[in-house]
């Protein structure tokens, strides 16, 4: 391996350890909610915001949640071809901005797309709302792809910004 290209591994290292923390954390507590709370229940925890297990079998928004099935292997499928190429993307020089985007969403992806293989659903579990209208519940994961998308249209409209 030539120089440059051990110098990449080693970078890329920092932003797939970054990934795998952000889907670790949405992990344990998918599984923390999983476990101590029933299917459904919500607490209140402040004027805006509840605790709630709740399953999305679609996507954001719960797009294709009614879709028969088949958006089940759809979903996982593409959670691990993104996933896939992300780790490709981190291996190459990027802007910090740009790198912490790709590994955010990399979290993400792998977050919900192991709920997906093991358990069928992606488990909510965050319930932001304004007097009677709900935002639909999410999760960490989900934090980290918006999240991650927004860094990535940072770094966009910022070209002169500097490497990892």
């Amino acid at each position: 391996m030539e120089k440059n290209q051990a110098a990449s591994v080693v970078i890329a290292w920092r932003w797939w350890i970054l990934a795998f923390i952000v889907s670790m954390a949405d992990l344990l507590i998918k599984f923390a909610v999983s476990t101590l709370m029933p299917y459904g229940q919500s607490i209140p925890l402040t004027g805006f915001f509840n605790l709630v297990h709740v399953w999305n079998t679609g996507a954001a928004f719960s797009f294709l949640a009614d879709a028969g099935g088949w958006q089940r292997y759809f979903f996982i499928t593409l959670a691990l071809g993104v996933s896939a190429w992300l780790a490709i993307m981190l291996r190459r020089p990027r802007r910090r901005t740009e790198a912490l985007g790709y590994s955010l969403i990399l979290g993400g992806a792998l977050g919900n797309g192991f709920d997906r293989i093991m358990r069928g659903v992606v488990v909510d579990y965050l319930d932001f709302y304004w007097q009677n209208w709900h935002w639909p519940a999410f999760n960490l994961a989900d934090t980290g792809i918006v999240l991650g998308v927004s860094c990535i249209l940072l770094a966009t409209c910022n070209p002169e910004s500097e490497k990892q």
